[in-house]
């Protein structure tokens, strides 16, 4: 909206707006640091809200018993926090993206959805006593519709013609590296938005490797599907213990968003051998954005906790993670920057199949992974702690993967 308003100004009344204000690398800080003051600012108001609504976090103690005995004192701390994150992340959003660029529009639609989808979630553990909110097959059926209509649009150019006829939004295009001939000078080739999606690429290696297109077509909206479904509820199971999920989250949002601005300038992306997207620095805003307010939220999330972001964050969250990852073409990059959330999907899945396929035998003391430790009678703080260590040298492996390719 601010741009919008700072081309208007130098239109029509010829004012003189400083052209750092137009740079990336300037909005992302001003989206981090707007999300940021947001989330402080407001914090404190919301909390007390939350308490006079009575929206404590339930504990259901029949489900596991021992681990609500080590969690009692959370009892009655108000959860949806996640509201106070995304309107802090929407709030940047337009004020600090561009509106013409249908990946703003995309990321909206995602952090609404998604938002959506967690908060009804919240609200049923909330009104209904010992309820477990919506069931896995409804939150897999909402989240998939939303995955569905993006893979879409991604892969059938019919559908982005009648997207842009109806909005008069572009999809975007993307640029790639090719040699001609031996011995020559690599070139520029452009490339459509149901090409460039079709491609997949492997941390610390240049060239894709894998294509899908024709009847592959069908597997990259199944790929599109587990990615951003997985992200969602991965990101979700993390959120367990006071600012795990929101540390991991800063991490891997600041990341993504420094990947996302390196594919937007042409010569940088050259230089490293990724893939340059147009408009990809609306998606780094945007990670700054979600990084920031996640920071802001951190300040009152960490231990103990005054509020938790409950799946009204959580699903959000790691479904834009997802969602940003696929605009990029780097979901094992998210694989790798954000292994403690696959670390912690894995850990359910592992110890769900162990209990059905072993005669109810269990691999851990109780999942998701954290949990295990807490059992362990580690410390909720040092398991936090480590887990974040872990994070950010998982970030760095990323980090370093796109130099070395």
């Amino acid at each position: 909206m601010l741009l919008w308003l700072f081309n208007f100004l130098q239109g029509v009344w010829e004012w003189q707006v400083p052209a750092a204000f137009f740079y990336v690398s300037t909005r992302m800080l001003l989206a981090a640091f707007t999300s940021l003051f947001f989330a402080l600012c407001l914090g404190p108001q919301f909390i007390r809200k939350l308490y006079e609504l009575k929206a404590g976090q339930p504990m259901r103690l029949e489900d596991c018993p021992a681990l609500a005995e080590l969690h009692k004192k959370k009892k009655d701390t108000p959860t949806m926090g996640g509201l106070l994150i995304l309107s802090a992340i929407l709030l940047s959003l337009l004020l600090w993206m561009d509106l013409h660029f249908i990946g703003t529009w995309i990321l909206a639609a995602a952090t609404l959805c998604f938002g959506a989808i967690g908060a009804l979630d919240d609200y049923l553990k909330l009104k209904y006593k010992n309820s477990k909110g919506l069931s896995g097959k409804k939150k897999l059926l909402y989240q998939g519709s939303f995955s569905l209509l993006l893979a879409f649009y991604l892969f059938c150019p019919a559908v982005q013609e009648s997207v842009e006829s109806i909005t008069g939004l572009k999809a975007p295009f993307a640029k790639e590296q090719v040699a001609l001939q031996e011995g020559e000078k690599p070139s520029m080739k452009t490339l459509s938005l149901a090409a460039y999606s079709s491609q997949y690429y492997l941390p610390f290696m240049k060239d894709p490797v894998l294509m899908l297109t024709g009847a592959g077509t069908i597997l990259a909206i199944v790929w599109v599907l587990f990615v951003i479904i997985g992200s969602s509820n991965a990101v979700n199971l993390t959120d367990g213990l006071d600012g795990l999920a929101a540390g991991c989250l800063i991490m891997v949002s600041s990341l993504l968003a420094l990947v996302a601005f390196l594919s937007n300038h042409v010569e940088l992306s050259k230089y490293l051998n990724i893939l340059y997207i147009e408009g990809s620095g609306e998606i780094a805003v945007y990670l700054m954005a979600l990084s920031g307010a996640c920071l802001g939220f951190l300040w009152f999330n960490g231990s103990p906790a005054q509020v938790f972001m409950g799946d009204t964050g959580s699903l959000a969250l790691g479904g834009v993670l997802g969602v940003c990852a696929i605009l990029l073409r780097r979901e094992f990059l998210l694989a790798i920057a954000g292994g403690v959330f696959v670390m912690e999907a894995l850990s359910v899945i592992l110890q769900v199949a162990s209990f059905k396929l072993r005669n109810k035998k269990r691999i851990f003391l109780c999942t998701p992974f954290h949990h295990h430790f807490e059992y362990k009678g580690w410390p909720e703080t040092k398991v936090v702690l480590r887990f974040w260590i872990i994070g950010w040298l998982l970030c760095l492996i990323a980090l370093v993967s796109l130099k070395l390719q």
